[in-house]
C-alpha cells in the first residue's frame, strides 16, 4: 500500500523522513530527497514503501536513502541507496538491479554545435549504423568463450589491449574500468553466452547515445577543469551489462531466496532476497557482479570506440572525442565511510543512484581530485542532462551519491498509449532533436512527459548539498532501441 503524505515528518524543504518507528522490522530511518511538487508522484507507487523495507536489512548502516527521482522497482526502489557492515550486513542483488552497472559516458568533443547541425542527420544516421540498438542487438565484436571470460575479468583493459580504447579512457572511467575483485567462474554459462555478442551495443528501454551541445555552464572553473565550454558538442551514452548482467542478476536472486531461510533471514518483500556478504553465496554474488560490471565497462568503451569512427567518417580525422568521465549507476560496492565519527568498512547498494564524490577523494582521477568528480545525469531525449560535481556533504549524508537521472514520471504501457511514433518524431525534430530508433516502442516508451522534470530532479540535489550545477547539455541527435 502507497505512502501518505501524513506519515511523513517533514525535516525541510528537500528531505522527508519515514521513521524507524514507522512499522514493526525498520533497523533504521527512510529518508526521502524530494520537494513539494516531486513528492507528489513519488507517492502514487510503492516507493517510499520499498524504502523502508529497505530498511530491514540486517546490518544496514545509516539510513535507507531515496533519491528524488525514485519510482517502483524490484524490491530496492530505483533511486535507492543503501549501505550494510561488511563484516555483518547483507548483500541484495535487488540494491543493484538487472542491469548491472548501468552507467553514463560522457565525451566531449572539438567541435561547436555550429559545426555539427548542418551534418547532424548524416551523423544520427552514421552511429545508428555503427552501434547497433534494440532488444537483443548483436555487435561488430563477438566473442570466444575464452575471451569473453577475459573481457569478464579485465573490463576496458580488454579494450585497450584490442585497440578499442585510449590510455586517457581508462584512466577517466570509474575503477578505471575493471574491478579487480571480478570473479569470471561465478558467471553461469548461459550468462556468458548471452554476452558474447553484445559488446559495443546500446540495447533497448531508456538506454540510449545523444549528440548533445553544452548549453549553460554554471560553474565556469569546474567546467573547465572537466573540459567543457559553452556550445561544445558532446556525446552520452547510457547502457549497461545487456543481457550478461540480467542473467546474472536473475541467477543469483534464486539461489538467495532459497538461502534465506538457512541464514535466518525474513523480510517483508521477497523480492529483498539477501545473504550474508561473508557467506559463500555473498562472496559468489559480488564476484559475479563485479564481472558482469567490468562487462559494461567494456561495452561503453567499444561503443565509445566505434562513435569516434562515426565522427572521424562524417567531420574527417580531425574530428576528436576525449574522455570526460564514466560513471555507474546501478552497482554494489565496498567502501570506508565515517558513521558516527569512526570510519567503517561498508557495501554500499546504489540502485539507480550515482556515485557523487568531493574532492581530494583519492579514487577520483588526478586531474579531478581538487575539484571533485564529474557526475552524470542523464534527463529524457527531449529536454536536457546535466553535468553535476560531487560534494563534501554528499560524502556525509549520503555515502557520496546522487541520483541517476529524471526518474520516470509514466509507466512503459501508459507512455504508449494513444501515441502515434512518426509523431513523436516529428514532435521533438521540430524542436531540433533527431531521432533513429530501432523500434517504434524505442521512441513511445521514452518520450519526456514519460519522466519527471530533470531540472526539478537536479534543483533538489543541488539544493539539498549532494551536487552542485556545472553545465547543462542539451541534445541535438539522439540513436535507441
Amino acid at each position: 500500500m502507497a505512502i501518505d503524505r501524513s506519515q511523513l515528518q517533514r525535516l525541510d524543504e528537500h528531505r522527508w523522513l519515514a521513521p524507524k518507528s514507522s512499522r514493526p522490522g525498520m533497523l533504521t530511518d527512510a529518508l526521502i530527497y524530494a520537494d513539494d511538487r516531486l513528492l507528489e508522484p513519488i507517492l502514487t507507487d510503492l516507493s517510499i514503501e520499498q524504502a523502508m523495507n529497505v530498511a530491514c536489512l540486517p546490518g544496514i548502516v545509516g539510513r535507507s536513502l531515496a533519491m528524488p527521482d525514485i519510482h517502483q522497482g524490484y524490491g530496492f526502489p530505483i533511486g535507492g541507496v543503501a549501505a550494510t557492515d561488511w563484516e555483518t550486513g547483507v548483500v541484495s542483488p535487488g540494491g543493484v538491479g538487472f542491469d548491472i552497472n548501468c552507467g553514463v559516458r560522457l565525451l566531449a568533443t572539438n567541435l561547436k554545435r555550429e559545426e555539427v547541425e548542418p551534418k547532424l542527420r548524416e551523423l544520427v544516421n552514421q552511429i545508428f549504423r555503427d552501434v547497433p540498438s534494440g532488444t537483443g542487438s548483436e555487435g561488430y565484436v563477438e566473442c570466444t568463450h575464452q575471451e569473453i571470460v577475459e573481457v569478464l575479468k579485465k573490463g576496458a583493459n580488454w579494450a585497450l589491449e584490442h585497440g578499442y580504447a585510449l590510455p586517457e579512457d581508462l584512466e577517466f572511467t570509474e575503477e578505471k574500468g575493471c574491478m579487480a575483485s571480478a570473479d569470471p567462474s561465478q558467471v553461469s554459462h548461459r550468462a556468458r553466452e548471452r554476452g558474447l555478442k553484445q559488446l559495443g551495443t546500446l540495447g533497448s528501454g531508456n538506454h540510449f547515445l545523444e549528440i548533445e551541445y553544452v548549453e549553460r555552464i554554471f560553474e565556469p572553473e569546474v567546467a573547465t577543469r572537466f573540459g567543457l565550454e559553452a556550445d561544445q558538442a558532446v556525446v552520452l551514452v547510457h547502457c549497461g551489462s545487456r543481457g550478461l548482467g540480467h542473467q546474472v542478476c536473475t541467477d543469483f536472486l534464486k539461489t538467495m531466496g532459497a538461502a534465506m531461510r538457512r541464514y535466518g533471514i525474513s523480510l517483508p518483500d521477497r523480492q529483498l532476497a539477501c545473504v550474508p556478504i561473508q557467506s559463500p553465496e555473498g562472496q559468489a554474488y559480488l564476484g559475479a557482479m563485479a564481472a558482469a560490471a567490468n562487462f559494461a565497462w567494456a561495452n561503453r568503451q567499444v561503443i565509445a570506440h566505434f562513435t569516434r569512427r562515426s565522427f572521424a567518417k562524417v567531420f574527417g580525422e580531425q574530428a576528436q572525442l576525449r574522455m570526460v568521465y564514466d560513471v555507474a549507476h546501478n552497482m554494489a560496492k565496498r567502501e570506508r565511510h565515517p558513521i558516527n565519527g569512526d570510519w567503517r568498512d561498508l557495501l554500499v547498494h546504489r540502485k539507480g543512484a550515482t556515485r557523487s564524490f568531493a574532492a581530494g577523494s583519492p579514487e577520483l582521477p588526478a586531474a579531478y581530485r581538487d575539484a571533485g568528480q564529474p557526475v552524470l545525469i542523464p534527463g529524457s531525449m527531449g529536454t536536457a542532462s546535466y553535468v553535476l560535481v560531487g560534494t563534501e556533504r554528499a560524502m556525509k549524508e549520503s555515502f557520496g551519491t546522487v541520483c541517476h537521472g529524471a526518474g520516470r514520471a509514466l509507466s512503459r504501457t501508459a507512455a504508449k498509449k494513444g501515441r502515434d511514433a512518426h509523431l513523436e518524431a516529428k514532435r521533438l525534430e521540430e524542436k531540433g532533436i533527431l531521432i533513429r530508433a530501432e523500434t517504434r516502442d524505442g521512441i513511445l516508451e521514452e518520450i519526456p512527459e514519460a519522466y519527471k522534470d530533470i531540472d526539478e530532479v537536479i534543483d533538489v540535489v543541488h539544493n539539498a548539498g549532494l551536487a552542485r550545477r556545472v553545465a547543462r547539455l542539451r541534445p541535438m541527435g539522439v540513436v535507441k532501441g
